[in-house]
């Protein structure tokens, strides 16, 4: 039974999507669309900068920190934190 889910060495031993791209000395872990990213934690993150760092770059977003809406006129201050659950949604229609 996993105690806590971001813990490494118990992720190792489950098959989790693990994204980690280089070794942080505090590494800032937040969920992404269901998949654990690793973050530099010596800078501040806000959406637009998630964004970037994962270049979604379709027009129509719709993004939520914890369950929170996050207007689009908010991206480039609304931070992101350790812990946080961000979900990233490409808005589309169809017929």
């Amino acid at each position: 039974m996993i105690r806590n889910p971001f813990v490494l060495n118990e992720l190792q031993s489950i098959k989790i999507p693990y994204v980690c791209t280089t070794n942080f000395r505090n590494p800032m872990k937040i969920m992404l669309n269901n998949t654990l990213e690793i973050l530099d934690d010596s800078k501040s993150w806000t959406v637009r900068d998630i964004l970037e760092l994962k270049k979604f770059s379709f027009k129509l977003l719709v993004v939520k920190i914890n369950g929170k809406l996050i207007p689009k006129t908010d991206y480039d201050i609304a931070s992101v934190n350790d812990g946080d659950d961000v979900m990233i949604l490409h808005l589309m229609s169809g017929g």
